[in-house]
């Protein structure tokens, strides 16, 4: 065990320890006497006895560990063991761990100070680890206090787990703490008077990774804003790895990808995540992942087991993993046995042969599985009888093998557990019969080789169904996978589609769901169905059943119906080709089934509008080519070519660019193996065209010459008649290709790639999920910086800085609301410019940080009413153009803009009245009251031409349909504007000048001009009082006006610097009520304009530069603290 270091200054006192091993830095003991023949002579007799006097506190364990350093008298003690197999392994890890990194200091102190940190550290660990298994909530306690007082994070910010590790901070490592949360990676270290302290939000990471070099055995290596960050000398790395992808890839999702976490429930709530809750909802992933299971499906319970194979007469060994509705097994022993029974499906669970703990599971298929060598037997047992009872529910009555008789059994039996009505209403609208079968019927009398080829496949796919079992419930074995590569035949397609994708599950659990769905969909109108007419007649348009109307309609009303199911995707470009080909070979409503485990199961995030998971799929795929393919690599300057030429590849399945009869031998590897089968594929492809990649001289020759291969593709065994055969068609003098057979293809791709396991491919997704979306992220920052960078006169650095400040400002609103307004508003189908949009509550924290003007004591109302001057289309958000406009005017606009801004905000719509319902507070509102201000309503000259703006907004139009063609407009609209004229200005009543004095005055406050300009808005103030007051005494001469006495005074009480502001205050409510006596009073902008600029000090003070990098630096280490105090 690790011990807390301590002191011995004499390394081998009373010569009581046997040196065994040693390096520079640390020399392992045993104790004198121990594990010697003869007890070591009078010397370890001595030892002997002394140990065995001593009380058990007192015993010295035989070995142990002492850290040394060069020319030093000093030892300290930092292991010790019991055994010799226990202080090597921890020996082992102090050479593998340690020895390396100690090299990189420069003064022995530092490397005793930096062991005895990690010693403690490992110390701390094991403590917390065994306090996690028994559940001791007063470590974990003491971990969340620190955690808190050390990062200052708001309340709601949840912590996950922590781990002791070191960080590196160049060549030197520091040891401390890293923190795991729901939004942020932490770490901190203080050693030696030196602090270091790092917080990264889980959404700034654009790489996660293990990795390995000389100096690292191994490291977490996190890349966030192109920084790179190491983390290593962990106790449990796999683990600690594992938590941090989970917790990356949540918060991407939550905060990216709105599509996909809709659809998932189970961290909806960041406040509800524990590591306990991520670790078991990893295991349910790929549990349901690798079994095709619904994904609801949670893993409940593991047990390791043996299975009787009876074909083989031998038990095989492996794990059997139970969830609500499956009993599944996989074997572990290199036979690639696996067996799933729904529990839909048992009928009974008996004890077999107790001395072995068996367990026995009968199935409606008449076939048994017996399981032995299970720990706690009994208790499973009786679990599972209760499960089975809970399941006899009639709707899972119906008997889902398919196929278990015979193939004209099947719609007989499924058709006898439906309604009458569904029965009529199934003849009215969904297809009964797969396509195939309607346009190419076998003819049983007149057999040709290729159908004789095609009756010795079903002879041999029946002779595996009698040996292992036929339908949802059958042993799934290396024999199996052998005869999918080989091709399934035509007439057992569809159903095996069915059963190895596990669509069979979701069919049984939802009878007559489809048909309802047909009927609800049919006659909708959505952009959706649009693009689906539009594409119709372009799915497989050379195949007969598409050029009909009954195929037609059959692809119509199941690509509607999944547009219904599914809003989030509704339809995307791709699956009217892949739907085409299971309706040629599965029922409709199989067909359909088929296409749901696709989209949500077997191809996650494909068919969104993004393509997210094609990509990550493609970024999977260029790794995978870097290590099995480099002198490709090394050829190829830029691998986004195998991006672009693969993308089909991905999305069709290889339909779209092989023919019909090969591509369909690709999709049954694909729904037995999933996308290790195209991954595999796509390595030899090109590997077969290695040689002629190589001497390509650009992209364009690489495509041909992989589209001229494609062609070449043939399927020599395929029963299709020519007609339809796509690569029949192709003249041998078309291209210089020699043929080759698809089976050839998928069995060799099968032999140099099937050792890629499924669970790295898994990993290699999740990391390369975090560089897609980052990489996506990135395109749009560069989009509209590119469009704002046209406006404003910031440099591109700061531009770019504002937009990370403003987005993390969204994200922040994001992190600890449960249905954050800005997660709702956060759209990646929207133009770039609306993707992000904040709303008034974030605006302000942001002009606190960032405004030249935010020391001005109405801040907040300032805040306020530039954002409602922005909010244009009224719909209480802005974007990020508007939000660097304003910013622009405050920083780079002449004196002119500045006041004109200045005007704009005290006249409608931006302005209105506003006081806070907490007098103490000042100026200051609360966020409830900030909210409900930029919602009101202000009546202005022109809201008659803001209704109109509505009324054509595009988002106002129809419910939730985008109208192009207003987008459009207005984006014409926008082209034309002109700059506005100063003229066109509505004028300023007495109320709001008054107000637009008060700011004035505030902005004025701290300035060393302060009194001058004081002065200068004085004059100007009553400068403009008599000019409008002669103003209406020329337009009315005969109508009596009261002379403004008090107004004229007015100047002679304007507050001195040094004075108190409350008198500033009283002045303007006297001047109120003296006006309120008289008729209206108003200011044009000229009027105002005119009089400040014959003020040299009112010029100065607007003019004044204003550095925006000193403000960029403070809100970016303010920004997150702001956020907590509020």
């Amino acid at each position: 065990m690790w011990l807390k270091p301590e002191e011995v200054l004499l390394k081998n006192a009373l010569k009581l320890w046997v040196q065994e091993r040693s390096n520079q830095y640390f020399v392992l003991q045993r104790r004198r006497g121990y594990g010697e023949e003869g007890g070591g002579g009078l010397a370890g007799l001595l030892v002997g006895t002394l140990d065995a006097v001593l009380d058990s506190t007192s015993k010295v364990a035989p070995f142990r560990i002492l850290h040394q350093t060069p020319d030093s008298q000093v030892y300290w003690s930092i292991a010790c063991g019991s055994s010799r197999e226990e202080i090597t392994e921890h020996w082992d890890w102090l050479e593998h761990n340690v020895m390396k990194t100690l090299s990189v200091f420069d003064s022995n102190e530092d490397i005793t100070s930096f062991v005895q940190g990690k010693i403690r550290g490992l110390i701390a660990e094991e403590g917390k680890s065994s306090f996690t298994k028994e559940e001791d909530p007063e470590k974990f306690r003491e971990g969340l206090m620190k955690f808190e007082k050390c990062f200052g994070l708001p309340e709601k910010e949840k912590l996950v787990t922590y781990y002791s590790c070191s960080y590196w901070k160049g060549r030197v490592p520091c040891q401390g703490w890293l923190y795991l949360s729901t939004n942020f990676l932490s770490f901190y270290s203080f050693l030696l008077g030196a602090e270091i302290k790092l917080i990264i939000s889980w959404d700034e990471i654009s790489k996660l990774e293990k990795t390995s070099n000389v100096i690292l055995t191994e490291s977490i290596h996190v890349c966030s804003h192109g920084e790179d960050h190491y983390f290593s000398m962990f106790l449990h790395i796999s683990e600690t790895f594992l938590l941090m992808e989970q917790l990356a890839n949540y918060a991407v999702r939550r905060l990216f990808d709105k599509e996909t976490f809709e659809n998932d429930p189970v961290l909806h709530d960041p406040l509800q995540i524990t590591k306990r809750g991520l670790e078991s909802r990893a295991h349910s992933e790929q549990f349901s992942a690798f079994f095709r299971l619904p994904k609801e499906e949670t893993l409940k319970e593991v047990h390791e087991c043996f299975l009787w194979v009876p074909f083989s007469h031998y038990n095989t060994h492996g794990k059997m993993c139970i969830s609500e509705n499956y009993i599944c097994f996989a074997s572990q022993d290199g036979s690639l046995c696996s067996v799933i029974i729904p529990l839909r499906e048992v009928t009974g669970v008996d004890k077999a042969d107790p001395a072995n703990r068996g367990v026995s599971i009968s199935t409606k298929g008449k076939t048994a599985f017996r399981f032995t060598e299970v720990r706690d037997f009994e208790q499973l047992v009786a679990k599972l009888r209760m499960k089975c009872n809970a399941t006899s529910s009639p709707q899972h009555i119906i008997n889902t093998e398919v196929a278990a008789s015979s193939a004209s059994d099947t719609p007989k039996d499924f058709d006898a557990g439906l309604s009458k009505t569904d029965q009529r209403d199934n003849s009215k609208t969904v297809s009964t019969e797969a396509l195939m079968t309607v346009y190419h019927p076998q003819d049983a009398e007149n057999l040709d080789s290729k159908m004789l080829k095609e009756k010795m496949k079903e002879q041999s796919w029946n002779i595996l169904f009698v040996e292992r079992g036929h339908g949802v419930s059958m042993f799934r074995t290396k024999k199996t996978r052998d005869l999918v590569v080989r091709g399934i035949p035509e007439a057992l397609r569809g159903e095996l589609w069915l059963l190895f994708s596990g669509a069979v599950n979701d069919m049984a659990s939802n009878p007559g769901y489809y048909t309802e769905l047909v009927e609800k969909s049919l006659g909708t109108c959505t952009l959706a169905t649009d693009e689906i007419e539009r594409d119709l007649r372009r799915s497989l348009p050379e195949h007969p059943a598409f050029q009909s109307d009954t195929g037609i309609s059959a692809l119509r009303r199941v690509l509607t119906a999944y547009a219904y199911r599914n809003p989030q995707i509704g339809y995307c470009q791709a699956m009217n080709i892949l739907t085409s080909v299971l309706l040629l070979y599965a029922k409709e409503e199989e067909a359909f089934w088929l296409l749901v485990a696709v989209c949500e199961r077997m191809l996650p995030d494909y068919f969104n509008r993004r393509i997210i998971g094609a990509l990550v799929d493609q970024a999977v795929f260029e790794e995978l080519i870097r290590v099995h393919l480099p002198q490709l690599t090394d050829h190829m300057t830029d691998m986004t070519f195998f991006s672009s030429v693969s993308l089909s590849w991905f999305l069709t399945l290889f339909i779209s660019v092989l023919p019909i009869e090969s591509a369909v031998n690709v999709v049954d590897c694909f729904f037995y193996d999933g996308i290790k089968a195209i991954l595999q594929l796509g390595l030899a492809v090109l590997e077969y065209n290695m040689e002629r990649l190589l001497t390509c001289k650009d992209d364009a020759e690489a495509v041909t010459v992989l589209n001229r291969f494609f062609d070449s593709v043939t399927n020599k065994d395929s029963p299709l008649p020519p007609a339809v055969q796509q690569g029949s068609n192709l003249t041998d003098a078309k291209s210089d290709h020699p043929k080759v057979d698809i089976t050839d293809l998928i069995r060799e791709s099968n032999e140099r790639y099937g050792d890629i396991r499924y669970e790295d491919v898994e990993s290699m997704r999740c990391s390369n999920r975090l560089y897609v979306i980052q990489t996506l992220e990135a395109t749009t920052k560069q989009n509209v910086l590119r469009v704002v960078s046209q406006d404003v006169k910031f440099s591109p650095s700061d531009l770019e800085e504002l937009y990370e400040l403003f987005k993390k400002e969204h994200f922040l609103s994001c992190y600890w609301n449960v249905n954050s307004p800005a997660l709702q508003h956060h759209d990646a189908s929207l133009p770039y410019l609306d993707q992000y949009r904040i709303d008034c509550q974030q605006f302000r924290v942001l002009c606190h940080l960032l405004s030249p003007w935010s020391h001005c004591a109405n801040r907040d109302s300032l805040a306020l009413w530039t954002f409602r001057l922005m909010d244009e289309s009224s719909d209480c958000l802005i974007n990020f153009k508007q939000f660097a406009c304003v910013l622009d005017t405050m920083y780079n606009g002449s004196f002119t803009d500045k006041l004109k801004l200045l005007f704009k905000l005290h006249i409608p719509p931006a302005f209105t009245e506003v006081e806070s319902l907490s007098p103490s507070k000042g100026g200051d509102l609360s966020k409830e009251e900030l909210i409900h201000f930029s919602q009101l309503s202000v009546s202005s000259v022109g809201d008659s031409l803001e209704s109109d703006s509505l009324k054509s907004s595009p988002e106002k139009v129809g419910k939730g349909k985008v109208d192009i063609q207003a987008y459009l407009k207005q984006w014409q609209d926008e082209l034309l504007k002109k700059e506005e004229n100063i003229k066109d200005l509505p004028r300023m009543n007495q109320s709001q000048f008054i107000q637009f004095s008060k700011t004035l005055y505030n902005l004025f406050h701290g300035d060393p001009e302060e009194e001058l300009l004081y002065r200068a808005i004085a004059v100007v103030t009553s400068l403009l009082l008599k000019m409008e007051e002669v103003g209406r005494r020329l337009q009315s001469p005969t109508s009596p006006v009261k002379s403004p006495a008090a107004v004229t005074e007015v100047p002679a009480e304007i507050p001195r610097k040094g004075q108190e502001e409350s008198s500033s205050e009283q002045t303007e409510g006297s001047r109120a009520q003296s006006l309120r006596g008289n008729h209206e009073w108003s200011f044009a902008f000229e009027q105002i304009l005119a009089s400040l600029l014959n003020e040299p000090a009112f010029v100065r003070f607007f003019e004044k530069p204003h550095d925006i990098k000193v403000k960029i630096e403070s809100a970016k280490n303010l920004q997150l603290k702001a956020r907590t105090r509020v």
